[in-house]
């Protein structure tokens, strides 16, 4: 291997098999780029190999850049694996929390451990953490998918990867983040929201086991999320002031949890339709105060699958074909609101949204006043205008 003897901070490293000498013949191999910065007060260098050598550029003049602003740090011998052990531990035990300041929820905790280490920590685990490439990240990537993984799961097997790197740029651990831009190939069409029509809906209803009646129809005329639905107690459903309030989730190993989001803790309007099944569940089961409104008993949730099970066999009985999940009794809500005019804003508010923009990304196609609609308002608007 020659390493070019010009004192740039960036040398050129060929393998021993080529024909380049100090006298300057052409390269006829693929070089690698090293770079480096100095710690002059503690007398360390940092490297990295880049394969382009305006990456390699990128890098020193970003981190030359940093080490005058104090916010990298010198090198050390961190590898990925001990990274990831200090991660989740933090993750787990919520001192360190998600992009919007909030401790992970437990299921999330749980995928984020499987995935690093099922997938990414027997691969690379052992490198150091400031060495690893985008081209090594985008190798793993490549691999899993031509094992058949879809762009969307390997997204989120990469999402514990992209958090730890994410955290590292900002203790100045590293640079570069190795997660970011990576080639991955288009997430697919979204799938199809099922949504059923207040028709629909009732049928459904109808033809299932008494006890699960208040519970599907908390789903289809309230929007709650499975979490919210298995969490909910009687005090949370205010019958005087028709109003259902939702303000903890529920992970099936963890138990009671706060919920999604701030915006997941809301208030949804308790509607009469809704009111006549809870007013006869409450009765069946002699329920009230903190209570679990759809338990097995007071205190223990339903199981989804059992629940799901149950719910499909009886509209198999009944021959109902077209039939639904606990989401897609979400999405119908949404779906109702939308059909009865309800103001977008206070269609985020009840779904438990972030951001407008979200309900609009998620239900827009919905809502009236697109194309056709929008174009005659407009035009009308306009003629009205003119002509006065």
């Amino acid at each position: 291997m020659y390493q070019h003897p010009k004192h740039t901070g960036i040398d050129v490293r060929h393998r021993a098999t080529c024909s380049t000498k100090r006298g300057g013949e052409r390269c006829t191999c693929s070089p690698i780029y090293q770079a480096s910065v100095w710690f002059a007060r503690e007398g360390k260098r940092r490297k990295k190999h880049f394969s382009k050598l305006a990456e390699a550029k990128a890098w020193r003049q970003d981190a030359s850049a940093a080490i005058r602003a104090g916010t990298l740090a010198p090198p050390k011998r961190t590898t990925l694996d001990e990274a990831a052990a200090k991660w989740l531990e933090g993750i787990e035990a919520g001192t360190i929390t998600s992009k919007s300041r909030r401790p992970f929820k437990p299921s999330t905790v749980r995928g984020y451990r499987r995935s690093l280490e099922q997938q990414i920590l027997p691969a690379i685990g052992n490198r150091r953490l400031a060495d690893l490439t985008r081209q090594d990240i985008q190798g793993l990537a490549d691999k899993w998918l031509e094992d058949g993984l879809s762009a969307s799961a390997i997204g989120n097997r990469l999402d514990p990867l992209r958090s730890i790197y994410r955290r590292a740029i900002k203790r100045g651990e590293v640079v570069v983040n190795p997660t970011a831009s990576l080639d991955l190939e288009a997430a697919g069409t979204r799938k199809a929201i099922r949504i059923a029509t207040p028709v629909e809906a009732h049928g459904l209803l109808a033809a299932l086991p008494a006890d699960d009646r208040a519970l599907w129809a908390t789903a289809f005329y309230a929007g709650l999320r499975r979490g919210e639905l298995l969490a909910l107690r009687w005090s949370d459903i205010d019958l005087a002031r028709s109003e259902i309030r939702v303000s903890r989730s529920w992970d099936q190993k963890a138990g009671p949890i706060d919920p999604k989001s701030e915006t997941s803790s809301r208030t949804v309007p308790l509607l009469a339709v809704l009111r006549d099944y809870l007013d006869q569940h409450k009765l069946a089961t002699g329920r009230d105060g903190e209570d679990l409104a759809f338990g097995r008993t007071a205190t223990e949730p339903p199981v989804p699958s059992t629940v799901r099970i149950r719910a499909l066999k009886s509209w198999e009985a009944a021959g109902i074909e077209s039939v639904v999940g606990l989401h897609d009794a979400r999405h119908t809500f949404a779906s109702t609101l939308i059909d009865a005019g309800t103001n977008p804003k206070a269609i985020q508010d009840y779904m438990g949204h972030s951001t407008i923009q979200m309900t609009f990304d998620r239900y827009g196609h919905l809502m009236p006043g697109r194309r056709d609609e929008t174009r005659k308002q407009m035009d009308a608007y306009l003629e009205s205008a003119l002509s006065s």
